[in-house]
């Protein structure tokens, strides 16, 4: 028989966990800062996903007295999920093994590792051994493939391809070209970088494009400013079903070596008052 081990609970990966590493990477990571006329100083980054009464509420110093956001500033919006078969990462499959029974197992399992199990295989071994030379010799040599092994179970993932779009705004030209070459060249000459969130590690892609809005060339009454928008397309991925489902575990399960049927004996009574076999 299989045995199974009761696991132990991981923390899932999920969209608000790629969200909150991705924001954590421009504002920590990057730690992008400027010169301004009160010194040099860190820009803040706004997830604009928030609304606007919580904003003012959770930074005053985001906007000023009459309610207009104070720049520099970066801000990051989650424009796309998309389920993209071609766009994977190195293990994607269906396994397809039964959600219950002693092999069962839910969340889509995948073999993470195994290792033989070497008392309960010896003790198959010997058994095997002494019925072989009618309980003369239990402790020598034989051939058995009644191998006990130990299998660690995981949760396959489930990629995603998620897009955010950050965007830049500054009053000067000059802090635009600070905040837009540390996307350039921290990469180095690809466009990618990782960034991890509770022990998941993602990989996101900057796309090649930097397209700019400005209005400097309008000679209006308007506040002045500089608009750079960087697309960057984020490899994710995600398993169990939320607040739905409970955490995903890892599992350890016995393989099934032997199996055993019981005879069954009938008894039937006769008439005479003998009980025979």
């Amino acid at each position: 028989m299989a045995v199974e081990t009761d696991g132990y609970t991981i923390e899932p990966s999920t969209l608000e966990n790629i969200d909150v590493g991705f924001y954590e990477f421009v504002n920590e990571q990057l730690d992008l800062h400027v010169t301004s006329n009160g010194g040099f100083k860190k820009v803040p980054v706004i997830w604009t996903a928030a609304e606007r009464a919580f904003q003012i509420k959770n930074d005053v110093t985001l906007r000023d007295s009459s309610g207009k956001l104070r720049l520099p500033a970066i801000s990051i919006n989650r424009t796309s999920v998309a389920k993209d078969p071609s766009f994977k990462g190195s293990y994607q499959a269906n396994n397809g093994l039964p959600s219950s029974g002693p092999r069962g197992y839910k969340n889509n399992p995948a073999i993470a590792g195994r290792r033989i199990l070497q008392v309960k295989s010896s003790e198959f071994m010997e058994n095997d051994l002494s019925e072989k030379t009618l309980g003369k010799n239990n402790t020598g040599h034989t051939f058995t493939k009644k191998i006990v092994y130990e299998e660690v179970f995981l949760p396959i993932p489930v990629y995603v391809s998620i897009t955010y779009s950050l965007t830049i705004r500054t009053e000067y030209q000059q802090q635009m070209n600070d905040l837009v070459l540390p996307f350039i060249t921290s990469t180095g000459q690809i466009n990618s970088f990782v960034f991890e969130k509770n022990g998941y590690r993602y990989e996101a892609f900057i796309q090649q494009d930097y397209s700019q809005d400005n209005n400097v060339n309008n000679l209006g009454e308007d506040e002045r400013f500089f608009s750079t928008k960087i697309d960057i397309k984020v490899l994710g991925y995600v398993h169990g079903l939320g607040v739905n489902d409970p955490k995903p575990q890892v599992v350890t399960k016995e393989n099934i070596v032997e199996v055993k049927l019981v005879g069954e004996r009938i008894v039937k009574n006769i008439p005479d008052g003998k009980n025979y076999v």
